[in-house]
């Protein structure tokens, strides 16, 4: 079995830190689209999504070479989340900002593995700065389709993981946290094993600190990223994934209603995944313009967001209404 050890210095426990990265989410999350067989935790998602990915065309485009069916994603697409909670766009705008020399040394990396490039990605290694905008803008749409009208329901769940770390950390230490968050992981003598991993991981290679990231999709194993300066990745999957597509507790409508208006009160509870105008208005017996007028108040409002997919918009409840829904349950 392959250990990788990584040591920890008094520095080094002081730098460890967590972060929700959505990039984290976007290349296992394609992978798992990919795959013949789906776990069952996301298949509701899949069976949502995959035919959004066919239509648009991302099955056969830059990152259906850039994220292979297993094996290495190159480091450039995961740059190192800087603040907690940083934005898509932020993330976007730094892999826009790679150094060429990054990409190509990742691109070759990759190429290693798979016993080559692609025609895409032979562009991409001959002009970084030239076509990482292109591949941004594919995976703006990837978001868009896959996973923003289902962030807020991600995010409550990596938060929540988060907050259970971080109390666990203040109950008994650095070290016990490390020790929990995957079978794979081992903390003793101020060092860090990981199974699994082929490369070793020294401070030389791996930097300073480490970020580790909670994530609704890398799964069952972790999953790691060592780029000096940055500190290292260490991307785990976050607790509470079982319960993350299953339905919730029916929601008392008529205490929404005296508040929201029956109509959208009802449209919140409809939204329990992202649905189009007209999917909602076949749902409830609303006209479509009415649906339209009503989602438009919600909106405005911040209790919905709305998700371009192909030639329709899907409307998603956001983390604001799922507070709402969840204290009318009670």
């Amino acid at each position: 079995m392959v250990l990788a050890a990584l040591a920890f210095s008094v520095g080094d426990l002081a730098r460890v830190r967590f972060a929700v990265s959505p990039m984290w989410e976007v290349a296992p999350s394609l992978r798992l689209l990919r795959s013949g067989t789906v776990h069952p935790v996301h298949r509701p998602w899949a069976d949502q999504v995959r035919p959004r990915l066919l239509a648009a065309g991302l099955d056969r485009g830059w990152l259906s070479e850039l994220v292979p069916p297993a094996r290495y994603v190159p480091d450039f697409l995961n740059p190192a989340p800087l603040v907690p909670t940083p934005a898509p766009q932020d993330e976007w705008d730094a892999i826009r900002a790679s150094p060429a020399d990054r990409v190509r040394r990742d691109l070759e990396h990759l190429a290693r593995h798979e016993g080559g490039l692609g025609p895409r990605l032979r562009a991409l290694h001959a002009d970084p700065p030239g076509r990482l905008a292109k591949l941004v803008e594919e995976i703006e749409t990837y978001w868009e389709l896959a996973l923003a009208p289902y962030w807020a329901r991600i995010r409550a769940v990596l938060d929540a993981d988060i907050l259970h770390r971080a109390r666990m950390v203040a109950e008994h230490g650095a070290g016990h946290l490390l020790n929990d968050l995957h079978a794979s992981l081992s903390w003793d003598d101020d060092v860090l094993r990981v199974n699994g991993r082929k490369q070793p991981m020294t401070r030389t290679s791996a930097g300073a600190g480490l970020l580790l990231i909670p994530s609704a999709f890398t799964g069952p194993g972790v999953r790691t990223r060592t780029a000096p300066p940055d500190p290292p990745q260490l991307a785990y999957p976050a607790r509470g994934i079982g319960s993350l597509w299953s339905t919730r507790p029916a929601t008392r409508t008529g205490a929404l209603s005296a508040v929201l208006g029956r109509s959208r009160a009802l449209l919140l509870t409809e939204l329990q995944t992202p649905a189009s105008t007209t999917q909602l208005a076949h749902r409830t017996g609303l006209s479509p313009a009415g649906v339209s007028q009503n989602l438009t108040a919600l909106k405005d409002a911040g209790l919905v967001s709305a998700h371009r997919a192909g030639r329709s918009v899907l409307y998603a409840r956001t983390a604001a209404a799922e507070t709402l829904l969840q204290a009318a349950s009670t």
